[in-house]
């Protein structure tokens, strides 16, 4: 469905039950949309989750009308709180992915109305936390897949059709698994193919992503799930840990055998993990003891 936000319109996908507790979905990129979760998510509906899956504006299949100078942190993060209007949610729960995830630990800051709980998954506070990936990249042992991964992030600046995106994004995905081989690195971009991807926001990227949020951490007043996976080079186990430090009673998952896809890395246990916490931030759930994860 095309869900007005007030100067464009987003397309949100449902699953799971209608009566369960909403999660607004951010995907990551930018320029990506909610093919990325393919249908890794969708147990949670079975968890009594329902799950409304976003793309950002200007991307997927949501209106291409929002001027570039909209495409910002905070506009996407204002949208949430649109969206949550729109959809007439009383309660509800963000998952953001990613740049999803920037955009989440934004509105976790700016909200005009709480959600009951914030799901930031391989996200950072700050840009400063990703200032080793030019090192992670050349120091891939494979030269092959070395090769191919850099020519990919080079691409983003220049690139600008569909079929580029994905080009440029299957490239990549071996540097966002703990195993740069990992079959299901096809599986997901079976997944993806059926999306649509905005080469324009993609190659605004640097600028939209610029994320300085560690001084604003302590404000943040509603339950946060902080997600990494351990070898992740893009997003790190650190930064994850240091946002959880300062979040008020944060909890922190690391997945040991996952990088920046856990969701598709380690699923059963990132369900777990997502399904947990929503249960104990439920309206009227007993509290958790400081630092639980589920």
């Amino acid at each position: 469905m095309l869900v007005d936000v007030g100067d464009t319109r987003l397309n949100v996908v449902e699953r799971g039950p209608a009566d369960g507790l909403p999660l607004l979905v951010l995907h990551g990129g930018p320029g990506l949309d909610h093919t990325e979760f393919g249908p890794y998510l969708d147990p949670l509906g079975e968890q009594g989750v329902r799950l409304l899956l976003v793309d950002q504006r200007a991307q997927g299949a949501s209106d291409r009308d929002a001027p570039p100078q909209t495409w910002t942190l905070a506009r996407m993060a204002a949208d949430v709180d649109a969206l949550a209007g729109a959809l007439r949610l009383d309660a509800y729960a963000v998952l953001g992915h990613s740049f999803g995830a920037f955009v989440a630990l934004r509105h976790a800051l700016d909200h005009t109305r709480a959600p009951v709980a914030t799901i930031v998954s391989s996200g950072v506070p700050s840009t400063r936390w990703m200032a080793g990936v030019g090192e992670a990249l050349r120091a891939i042992p494979d030269p092959d897949v070395r090769a191919r991964v850099i020519a990919s992030f080079e691409r983003e600046a220049t690139v600008d059709t569909q079929d580029g995106a994905l080009d440029l994004l299957h490239d990549q995905l071996p540097f966002h698994f703990a195993d740069p081989h990992d079959p299901r690195i096809e599986d997901l971009m079976t997944a993806m193919r059926a999306g649509r991807m905005a080469p324009d926001v993609l190659r605004a990227g640097e600028a939209i992503a610029a994320i300085d949020l560690e001084d604003r951490l302590g404000a943040i007043a509603h339950p946060v799930l902080v997600l990494a996976g351990r070898h992740d080079k893009l997003t790190t186990a650190e930064a994850a840990a240091f946002m959880a430090d300062r979040i008020p009673g944060a909890e922190l998952r690391v997945f040991e055998r996952s990088a920046h896809m856990a969701f598709v890395e380690e699923q059963a246990a990132y369900l777990q993990a997502v399904a947990g916490f929503l249960r104990r931030a439920r309206p009227g759930a007993p509290p958790s003891p400081p630092g639980a994860a589920g």
